[in-house]
């Protein structure tokens, strides 16, 4: 086997290809940091093969990432390469325990410089309505494509469960549906009336002209009726951004901060988002509290005539 097939080879398996369609499309890199993360994947896969005891992304642990960056000290390498390489592999390893590839994530331990978590983007009320309302009208697959951005807002799934879902995971009757999560975990989350009706429409008119023995059940099917993928769901979140007006990015992510925060803002129980949402931590689901305060904050310093007045005189 020549090098280049056993590094592809080696890529498929540790899903890098995945990895750096969502840094590019999900997280908006550009592409010079992509390919320099793909560089240092490529050199821990490398140095994983000459090893020779780890055979999956999942029989990975602190340990080896450890003793990862003690070779590359013993090697010479500079400490801020050292430093990308391990922010490389943080990203890359919160990635697999986010589509659930990996139980545990082994990243978790590695040294990092304090930071304060970042805050979620999300739209308004309005702008969310623009985006899933925001669909070509022309479109041969509209009904499809609209289906998908409501019910990314209605339920603020991510954008591997939508994808992975199947007819039977529906339940009209009941307003909700099964989702498979984080490793693997099911819960069922409500989808409400307004969402399903669109999404019967899409299968009543649209799924069975897409549909050609291929789809294995899948209830998002592509052009050539086999499961649609993620990198085509962004594709519609971006498109329904663009002609919504909104010129900053949106992801699926985005709709799914969105749908929590409104959930918040509505007065929605944080344990009951935390269901919703797949959380294993609910210190995750209260980062959309958080988010609700500064926003509250920011909204206080932009419009009230005296949130930056000067000092009361003595």
């Amino acid at each position: 086997m020549t090098r280049e097939a056993k590094g592809g080879m080696l890529e498929r398996r540790y899903h890098v290809e995945p990895f750096l369609d969502y840094l590019a499309l999900e997280r908006g890199l550009r592409p010079r940091t992509c390919d320099a993360y793909r560089s240092d994947l490529r050199r821990f896969l490398g140095y994983l093969d000459e090893r020779g005891d780890v055979d999956s992304p999942d029989e990975i642990d602190h340990l080896v990432l450890r003793d990862y960056v003690v070779h590359l000290r013993n090697r010479g390498r500079a400490p801020v390469s050292i430093r990308r390489t391990q922010s490389a592999l943080r990203a890359f390893f919160e990635f697999l325990a986010g589509e659930g590839i990996v139980r545990e994530n082994p990243a978790d331990r590695m040294d990092r410089p304090a930071a304060t978590r970042k805050l979620p983007e999300f739209l308004s009320r309005d702008e969310a309505a623009r985006v899933v309302e925001a669909v070509d009208p022309d479109s041969r697959v509209y009904w499809r494509d609209r289906a998908i951005l409501e019910l990314l807002y209605a339920t603020g799934m991510r954008v591997s469960e939508l994808t992975a879902l199947s007819l039977a995971d529906l339940d009209p009757e009941h307003e909700c549906c099964m989702v498979f999560g984080k490793g693997g975990k099911e819960r069922i989350v409500p989808v409400g009336a307004a969402a399903l009706r669109v999404v019967a429409r899409y299968l009543a008119g649209v799924r069975p002209e897409l549909d050609r023995g291929r789809g294995g059940g899948a209830l998002f099917l592509n052009q050539r009726g086999t499961r649609l993928g993620r990198m085509s769901v962004w594709t519609i979140v971006a498109r329904g951004a663009e002609r919504a007006g909104i010129m900053r990015r949106v992801s699926p992510h985005t709709l799914r901060h969105s749908c929590a925060t409104h959930m918040l803002e509505g007065g929605a129980d944080l344990v009951a988002v935390q269901e919703m949402l797949g959380h294993a931590d609910i210190s995750t689901t209260q980062i959309y509290t958080h988010l609700d305060r500064e926003y509250l904050r920011e909204t206080h310093r932009r419009f009230h005539p005296r949130s930056g007045g000067p000092d009361p005189a003595r």
